[in-house]
């Protein structure tokens, strides 16, 4: 193959294509006009000898090769950036967002250290906090680019990503001090009240379903709420109950909250930090990567 042939550009318009499987979305991402993105596809199909795009049920689908092309192409196209616009060699030379990708806890707790830390050593670093909406939402954002770090629970990950552990977190149940369990707080007289649930997705049961199902029983969760930051006023003003991680009770918990250890054992999680490898040169990332891991391992 001659390279001297090959449009660089093809190969941007290709990786947007294969990130939004949508040619229309494709071209406004690109601001490029839909004939000229349906053009360019045709010309990746050419180049690659495969359809890239299929019409399927509901829209267009990758083929396999597609697929297999999506992060060798994410990589090659870093690395050329990284050849025509290398990074500064200082920390303080750095003008770069960083993306982030993290629930309300442990933004809460790390944003504002976080931030002090890089206006001491990379000032020109600035942060885009994105929300969070799940595990698998936040790989799909790091694999698309559209987020550098991000911080959850992950499971095993491919070769494409890079995870470390942040922390080991266990659960509490919290209520307010006067609550009616409290006096006597036991399986019976916390399963006798409505729950509180923290879900970025809206979902209506978490880890500790899954448990008491083992012992034959069920909870009656009156709220869904996706934020830890409405927990502590729910839980002040009302007979609601709380299983929270550890870290999410705020400073001073045990003057306002009655704090126990759950009734029944539920497996506590371990926190992650990960990013994409394309990152792994990214003076940028990996320093906002190693300040959370410092700010998160004290903790």
């Amino acid at each position: 193959m001659n390279l001297r042939t090959i449009d660089l550009n093809l190969l941007v318009i290709l990786d947007a294509l294969l990130d939004e499987a949508h040619v229309s979305r494709a071209a406004n991402r690109l601001g490029l006009s839909q004939p000229a993105t349906s053009s360019a596809l045709e010309r990746c199909r050419h180049l690659f000898g495969d359809s890239l795009l299929e019409r399927g049920k509901g829209g267009m689908r990758r083929t396999p090769k597609a697929e297999a092309l999506r992060d060798p192409l994410k990589k090659l196209l870093s690395e050329v950036t990284l050849l025509l616009d290398p990074p500064p060699l200082d920390l303080k030379d750095i003008r770069q967002s960083v993306r982030i990708i993290m629930a309300d806890h442990p933004a809460t707790v790390i944003l504002s250290p976080l931030h002090e830390g890089l206006a001491e050593t990379a000032p020109g670093i600035d942060l885009v906090i994105q929300p969070w909406h799940g595990a698998s939402a936040a790989l799909e954002a790091l694999g698309r680019g559209t987020a550098d770090l991000a911080v959850s629970v992950f499971p095993e990950l491919d070769p494409a990503f890079r995870r470390v552990t942040l922390l080991q977190e266990h659960y509490l149940v919290a209520m307010r001090k006067d609550h009616p369990a409290a006096a006597r707080f036991d399986l019976e007289n916390w399963l006798s009240y409505p729950h509180v649930l923290v879900s970025g997705r809206g979902d209506t049961q978490g880890a500790l379903d899954a448990e008491l199902r083992r012992h034959g029983r069920t909870r009656r969760v009156g709220i869904v709420v996706p934020s830890f930051l409405a927990v502590p006023p729910l839980l002040a003003q009302s007979d609601l109950i709380a299983m929270l991680p550890s870290r999410c009770l705020p400073a001073g918990a045990e003057t306002t909250f009655a704090i126990f250890e759950p009734p029944i054992p539920v497996k506590g999680f371990p926190l992650h930090l990960a990013w994409h490898v394309r990152r792994d040169q990214d003076m940028a990332v990996q320093h906002v990567a190693e300040q959370i891991r410092h700010l998160l391992g004290k903790k």
